[in-house]
C-alpha cells in the first residue's frame, strides 16, 4: 500500500533530498459478469470491498445476497501476468440485467461526489434508498466522535501524511465485529 521513493523537499527555501513513505495509488477496473464497468484510482489493498461498495452506491447491489463472488482476473497484462487491477463482480443471476451499454457511464472519482458533476440538477440525483424513511438515528455526539475513530485507524496515513478513508460504524459509533 506504500512505496519508498526519493523526494525532493523545500521548507522554507531549503531544499532537501531524502527518502520519504508514499501512499501506492493505481487503477482499477470493475467488471459485473465479465463486463467492464468502470475504472477508479485506489490504493490497493480491499479491492472487493471497493468494487461491491461501489455496485451499493449506485443502486446496483442491494443486499449482501445480491454478490455471489468478486474476484482478481487473471491475464490483465499483454504477457498474461496478473497485475491485481481488475475486479470481477459476479451477481445473482435473479437480479435485472445490468445496462452497461456505452450510454450508462460511471464517473468514479476519490472526491466527495461533487466533483465533476455537469450540473445542479445530476447533484440532485435521487439515491436507491429514501434516507427519510429509514428509521437509523444517529445522536450528534456519535458523529462528532467518528473522524478521530476513523483517523485512529489509518496507520498508512501515518506514514504517508495522506489518504482517503471510508469506514463503517453503528448507529452507536462502534466498528463492525469481525465474523
Amino acid at each position: 500500500m506504500t512505496s519508498r521513493r526519493r523526494v525532493l523537499r523545500i521548507r522554507d527555501g531549503v531544499l532537501d533530498q531524502r527518502p520519504d513513505t508514499l501512499a501506492a495509488e493505481e487503477p482499477m477496473e470493475i467488471r459485473v459478469g465479465g463486463r467492464a464497468l468502470t475504472i477508479t484510482m485506489r490504493t490497493p489493498g480491499d479491492d472487493f470491498d471497493l468494487a461491491v461498495g461501489f455496485l451499493v452506491s449506485e443502486g446496483v447491489v442491494r443486499s449482501a445476497s445480491d454478490v455471489l463472488t468478486a474476484r482478481y482476473c487473471a491475464g490483465a497484462t499483454d504477457d498474461g501476468s496478473n497485475t491485481y487491477n481488475v475486479v470481477d463482480v459476479a451477481l445473482d443471476p435473479a437480479l435485472p440485467p445490468l445496462d452497461l451499454s456505452l450510454e450508462r457511464n460511471f464517473y468514479t472519482t476519490s472526491s466527495c461526489g461533487l466533483c465533476g458533476k455537469a450540473s445542479l440538477d445530476a447533484v440532485r440525483t435521487a439515491s436507491t434508498w429514501s434516507v427519510a424513511e429509514d428509521p437509523l438515528r444517529v445522536a450528534p455526539s456519535t458523529l462528532a466522535l467518528l473522524p478521530e475513530r476513523l483517523r485512529a485507524s489509518q496507520s498508512v496515513f501515518d506514514r504517508t501524511g495522506g489518504l482517503h478513508a471510508a469506514a463503517l460504524f453503528s448507529a452507536e459509533g462502534e466498528p463492525p465485529r469481525a465474523p
